[in-house]
């Protein structure tokens, strides 16, 4: 699990990452937004599902994204969600990207 911490001095690329977030979780109206960066620099964005037949994280919609895209390797994770933690082992495999997450 990767507890809530702030996006202080951090890499301006990872700082689009968290606009990304953030304006999934606003444009939906979900719980989380997230937002994931590839080995060669493409981005994948997504909100939290919560359908009947169907619920994922915002974190677990973006790797998905990204997955079913080619992307073999994620360089870095922002998750924006009101929880405390998000489960970080959807990323196995993955790579070790560096993952933040950030209150909204």
């Amino acid at each position: 699990m990767t507890p809530i911490r702030s996006l202080v001095a951090v890499d301006p690329e990872d700082e689009k990452l968290l606009t990304l977030a953030r304006s999934a979780r606003a444009r939906t109206g979900a719980d989380e937004g997230a937002a994931v960066r590839d080995e060669i620099g493409r981005t994948y964005v997504a909100a939290s599902v919560a359908l009947p037949a169907l619920t994922l994280t915002a974190l677990q919609a973006a790797v998905a994204s990204a997955a079913s895209s080619g992307a073999t390797t994620l360089e870095a994770a922002v998750v924006v969600t009101p929880a405390g933690a998000v489960d970080d082992g959807v990323l196995a495999g993955l790579g070790e990207p560096v993952v933040h997450v950030v209150a909204p």
